[in-house]
């Protein structure tokens, strides 16, 4: 572990994520990470009964209210800082005690650099502002940043219009993927899904009548093929003086929704590719702060597309930390309280496994290995598997989210159960059978 004393942990890091997903296991991941380095760590999370809340690396925990505008989201933070003030004493100095904030998705990142002024000096946040943001975060922006820097990116198209949006479906080749453009928009509870493969031009249809309800606008893009060494991602840290001493590659091994989902399996392997990728990247956006990009590699050209830029950790950035516990979210600490940030060092073939979506991977596609050679070669320090929940330092999380896990698929299940016994109801009886039509051919009777 890296010395203790390397840490401001005066400094309280305070984890903020606005979504509703009790099962963000990145949540959990950095709370771990910043409390194994003595740091006070606090979280805004959906509720106080969520798995990550039992962490004993988790001093206290806040309910975010469901539907909050940024200044509600600013007015939270200073009255939590203020219990944690109180619970901590004084600075001997008499002067406030700074506070960390890590935003963990995308509607927290956006809503915090719109009120970084307003929250700096108390608050410990990176140099980012909400433009910068939605350059990246915005899927149709992305495109369009891509295009002006030259980078590979999917075929994106925009409709404006139904007939528009099946023509433009058509042109790209079924099946295709639809994504909104702010996903952090949709409404809870309303079906829609961030990102959807769709198969027909009825369904293309059906889902362009939904952008008002969505919020954002209804990109069509190109489906890249998949494949078991396609799919890659990069996670990084820039400074604030622009240095990029912290970033590693990893290829995804399964995901959830299998072949165009989460990471389910991750493996840390070098690929200098995608790596000077992110780098032209950062440098032409000046970008600063925690980053999670997705790449797919087409086979036909050999490039890597990029697919998204998550202005954020991503849930599995454990994966990238180095045989001295340094990560991205340690990165961060360290250089926001004015600490040196230290090279990462490479652990290839270290893995990363997220239990109950590595599960559901196995169960779609059993047979499913990695590719030949992945992570292997003389470079390989190190291969420990870190799992996403279960960790023998911190059980009680893991034994939550199993239960959590159980409750959420059995609902799933009966919800299932009753839409098919409800579609049995409503289907029209089958017509009488007509009595069978009398042969014209004559009977031979045996004698």
């Amino acid at each position: 572990m890296l010395r203790r004393q390397s840490f401001d942990t005066s400094v309280p890091a305070v984890l903020v994520r606005l979504d509703r997903n009790p099962f963000h296991h990145g949540t959990l991941g950095a709370a771990r990470s910043l409390g194994r380095a003595g740091i006070p760590v606090h979280a805004v999370i959906e509720s106080r009964t969520s798995p990550v809340a039992r962490s004993r690396y988790l001093r206290s925990a806040r309910a975010s209210p469901g539907e909050t505008s940024d200044a509600e989201l600013a007015a939270l933070l200073h009255r939590y800082a203020d219990e944690i003030e109180d619970e901590a004493g004084t600075a001997p100095d008499g002067s406030s005690t700074s506070l960390l904030v890590l935003p963990l998705d995308d509607v927290s990142a956006l809503g915090l650099a719109r009120r970084r002024a307003e929250l700096s000096p108390r608050f410990l946040l990176p140099e980012q502002t909400e433009e910068q943001l939605l350059r990246v975060a915005d899927k149709a922006a992305l495109a369009e940043t891509c295009a002006s820097l030259g980078l590979p990116h999917p075929r994106t198209e925009l409709p404006t219009g139904s007939d528009e949006a099946a023509a433009m479906a058509w042109s790209l080749g079924l099946p295709v993927v639809a994504k909104w453009s702010r996903p952090w928009l949709l409404p809870a509870g309303c079906g829609l899904r961030s990102t959807s493969i769709v198969r027909s031009l009825a369904e293309v249809r059906e889902l362009y009548a939904r952008t008002p309800e969505a919020g954002s606008r209804l990109l069509l893009q190109e489906l890249l093929p998949a494949g078991r060494d396609l799919d890659w991602f990069f996670h990084g840290y820039v400074d604030a003086y622009g240095g990029f001493t912290t970033g590693a590659t990893g290829r995804k091994e399964r995901s959830w929704p299998d072949g165009a989902g989460l990471t389910a399996v991750g493996r840390w392997t070098a690929n200098p590719a995608v790596e000077r990728t992110a780098r032209e990247l950062f440098d032409a956006l000046g970008y600063r702060g925690v980053c999670d990009l997705d790449f797919r590699m087409n086979r036909s050209t050999g490039a890597y597309h990029l697919l998204d830029f998550n202005p954020r950790p991503g849930a599995q950035f454990r994966l990238f930390a180095d045989a001295d516990g340094l990560d991205v979210v340690r990165a961060l600490h360290l250089d926001l309280t004015g600490r040196p940030v230290p090279p990462l060092s490479a652990a290839y073939g270290r893995r990363f496994v997220v239990e109950n979506y590595a599960a559901l991977s196995l169960l779609a596609s059993p047979r499913r290995r990695p590719a030949a050679g992945a992570g292997a070669g003389p470079e390989d320090v190190s291969r420990r598997t870190e799992y996403a929940w279960c960790a023998a330092d911190d059980p009680a999380p893991a034994f939550a989210m199993g239960l959590a896990w159980f409750g959420h698929l059995l609902r799933r299940a009966v919800a299932s159960a009753r839409r098919f016994l409800r579609s049995r109801r409503a289907r029209p009886p089958l017509p009488p059978a007509a009595p069978p039509a009398r042969s014209s051919s004559h009977q031979l009777t045996p004698r």
